[in-house]
């Protein structure tokens, strides 16, 4: 019993997030199989790298399909997955998103597709309240063009602007990170957000206004969750510490959880972030889909909405949710943190929503 995986596993990709959501589902799947697998038959992952190009995942999709794939997952990149999911709706292939948040991820709405991660507009609200409660009405975000940078933008200045804050939008396009230092000064912002990819421009960025006197005092915040991974602690060191970012775990693991997040470090041998739980979830899922209907996609689309199934970080069910097209998990916890600058391996929870 095939299930189709979409992951970044090269450059251009986030190749450390696929690395993550990966583990996940291969865990899963593992644990599946040792079980039993679904109804005696083991379960399968075909695996194929969209190294972030819609495209390229585009054409996965039509392969997993004549492969004879049972069902999609994965994915961690937005605008790859909004290919992958168009795609999937138009084959009629039941896509099961793990981690991608934009809330349109298809044109229209469909039932082939089902998203475990929260929508951006629902993670970004919260951060923006955030932002808020700590004093900062004035943002500055330093954004590159693409369609999931301006949606956060989007998000972000029309929750703060009811609330009296303001977003100042600085292009990377005509910006290097000595602009964006005196750009930051003569705007009065008192935050600025990473609206960019890393490593580059997000590392430069961060080391030049760390190292610029004028902006002792301004916070530095990644809502898409670039902090999250080792990569970042290792090119930044202690200037990568309290720039506060999204995660989406809950404030104290389950058992399930706890004995997932044990075994995954052993996997990966270092602190499994949320996008692992995200892959894990997603086959705990699609296992107890393909257990209750069997293999007819049809079957599996139509369950999305019968689905109650326990995954480490809550029990998931599946509803249509305003202005989102697709069968939405609403919501996984969500969590502002960042790392603490006494120990930048260690996080802080700094808000919860």
């Amino acid at each position: 019993m095939r299930i189709g995986a979409l992951v970044p596993l090269t450059r251009p990709g986030w190749v450390q997030a696929g690395r993550h959501l990966l583990a996940g589902l291969e865990l899963a799947v593992r644990e599946v199989n040792d079980s039993g697998g679904i109804a005696g038959r083991p379960l399968e992952l075909v695996v194929r790298d969209t190294a972030a190009d819609p495209q390229k995942a585009a054409a996965a999709v039509d392969e997993l399909a004549s492969l004879g794939v049972a069902a999609l997952a994965g994915e961690y990149h937005s605008v790859v997955a909004r290919a992958a999911a168009a795609r999937a709706d138009a084959l009629g292939l039941p896509f099961l998103c793990s981690s991608a948040v934009l809330d349109a991820l298809t044109e229209q709405p469909t039932e082939w597709v089902a998203r475990l991660a929260p929508a951006q507009s629902h993670g970004w609200r919260i951060y923006a309240d955030f932002l808020l409660s700590a004093g900062h009405s004035r943002i500055a975000v330093a954004t590159q063009s693409s369609v999931y940078w301006a949606s956060g933008a989007r998000i972000l200045r029309d929750h703060l602007a009811p609330r009296g804050g303001t977003v100042i939008e600085l292009d990377m396009g005509a910006l290097d990170p000595t602009a964006v230092c005196d750009e930051l000064v003569g705007s009065r912002a008192t935050a600025l957000l990473l609206l960019v990819g890393i490593p580059e421009p997000a590392v430069s960025i961060v080391k030049a206004v760390r190292r610029d006197q004028r902006l002792a005092e301004i916070l530095i915040g990644a809502p898409a969750g670039q902090p999250e991974f080792a990569e970042w602690a290792t090119l930044l060191g202690d200037d990568g510490a309290a720039i506060p970012f999204l995660r989406y775990l809950p404030e104290h693991l389950s058992p399930l959880g706890a004995r997932v997040e044990k075994t995954l470090y052993e996997r990966l041998t270092e602190t499994p972030s949320f996008v692992a739980f995200e892959g894990y979830d997603t086959i705990t899922v699609l296992a107890d889909v393909l257990r209750s209907d069997g293999v007819d996609r049809a079957s599996t689309a139509a369950s999305w909405s019968r689905v109650a199934v326990e995954g480490t970080r809550g029990q998931i069910r599946f509803s249509r949710t305003p202005d989102i097209s697709v069968r939405q998990w609403a919501w996984p916890p969500v969590q502002v943190v960042d790392r603490d600058p006494a120990a930048p391996d260690r996080f802080r929870i700094l808000h919860a929503g």
